[in-house]
């Protein structure tokens, strides 16, 4: 018999932009402007396929290989509410290869601050059976949102 384990968390990462909420709204809600920070191909990460429909009731599928050989990466989305230049709410499920990960909610909201914007990321996550934690899931967002900085930044 296997083990099955459930575990909960909740993170929040706020990080300063030097850059417009209008801007920063942009590169989640325009499909090409995400690609460029979300599914940014590398040494170690390929793009295999995606999908990006954001809006309310909206869904975004994202795919990708580690490596040449290595596992794939899948985040499929739902958006439940979108308020332009202001905060989405999303949930979404990781999983590598066909296993489950993790299932998430997430808000993310915009709020002007002296000489940019301010983003608050929420994360509210029920990782499955120890596959995944929240100081690893923690630090890819954090990682992930240096990127995005690249790409709303002056």
């Amino acid at each position: 018999m296997n083990d099955r384990s459930l575990s909960h968390s909740t993170f929040t990462i706020e990080r300063d932009y030097k850059a417009s909420a209008a801007k920063i709204f942009h590169a989640f809600a325009d499909p090409q402007t995400k690609a460029r920070w979300f599914d940014a191909p590398t040494d170690e990460w390929c793009p295999i396929s995606s999908a990006h429909d954001f809006r309310e009731g909206g869904r975004e599928h994202s795919e990708s290989q580690f490596g040449q050989d290595g596992p794939v990466s899948r985040f499929d989305a739902y958006y439940h509410e979108i308020v332009p230049d202001t905060r989405f709410v999303y949930s979404y499920e990781m999983r590598v290869d066909s296993t489950r990960l993790s299932v998430s909610l997430t808000s993310i909201e915009l709020t002007p601050v002296e000489g940019g914007t301010r983003l608050t990321l929420t994360e509210q996550g029920v990782y499955f059976d120890g596959l995944d934690n929240t100081p690893e899931r923690e630090r890819g967002t954090r990682e992930m949102l240096d990127v995005l900085a690249a790409v709303v930044e002056d």
